[in-house]
């Protein structure tokens, strides 16, 4: 992860920031909802690192740092493999026309 090289050093660790935003995209509780323990860090703090770490791609290095480790520790089962990470969604009340862009409402009157 990266660090910032101007500024005071952080009060608290960046494991703890890291398992503080682990914790908010785990449960889905929005930033300002976050309640650090014994207020230690504002939560707008630790939404900053997040965008940091999200945007200079320090997490997709952590991610592909891990996978390796567990390949090379031989921990890494790959016999099945998803590599699917598409949702779909189907919407509350929708028909099961094809076409795309009908009026329901001028289709139901008589």
């Amino acid at each position: 992860m990266s660090e910032g090289t101007r500024g005071p050093e952080t009060k608290i660790s960046k494991y703890k920031i890291f398992n503080y935003i682990l914790y908010v995209l785990h449960t889905g509780i929005q930033w300002d909802q976050l309640k650090p323990y014994k207020n230690e860090v504002h939560w707008s703090n630790i939404y900053r690192w997040h965008n940091k770490w999200s945007k200079d791609g320090s997490y997709e290095m952590l991610f592909k740092f891990s996978v390796e480790e567990l390949n090379d520790y031989g921990k890494l089962d790959l016999s099945i493999l998803h590599g699917d990470g598409s949702n779909t969604l189907a919407k509350k009340g929708a028909n099961n026309w094809d076409i795309r862009g009908i009026n329901i409402k001028k289709e139901r009157k008589p």
